[in-house]
């Protein structure tokens, strides 16, 4: 494979040409998931931690997290949880380290963040729907 991936989540040769010389920070961000500088976001988003452990109940019971993000989410991307593509240095520092960190999945059987993640505009689940 290619030297790069030292990681072991990686296909290698997409990934080098973002940041050239700060590999210690690129790797410190990516996380065992890792990989790429871009990434195709959902989340909930909860200003309080009891309606945020409400919405993961709906997720844990089997309830897509498109649907969930509808009605439990309280920003912008209601419809959904849908964020579209966020690249790495235009999300809030917990939020990108959780975000680079998680797999990709569908929202029938999502792989999300948890515990939510806590940042400045309150508790977040994440979901990530795709990376390049």
């Amino acid at each position: 494979m290619a030297p790069k991936a030292k990681s072991g989540s990686g296909k290698g040769g997409k990934g080098g040409a973002a940041v050239p010389g700060s590999e210690g920070a690129a790797k410190k961000a990516q996380g065992p998931k890792g990989g790429g500088n871009a990434v195709k976001v959902r989340h909930i988003l909860c200003e309080k931690y009891g309606r945020i452990m409400e919405a993961m109940e709906m997720l844990k019971s089997g309830v897509r997290f498109n649907e969930v993000a509808s009605q439990y989410s309280e920003d912008k991307a209601r419809q959904g949880g849908d964020l579209g593509w966020m690249t790495r240095g235009s999300m809030v520092g917990p939020f990108q380290e959780a975000a680079f960190a998680l797999p990709v999945s569908g929202l029938d059987k999502p792989v999300y963040t948890d515990p939510p993640v806590k940042t400045k505009f309150g508790y977040h689940v994440i979901m990530i729907e795709g990376r390049k």
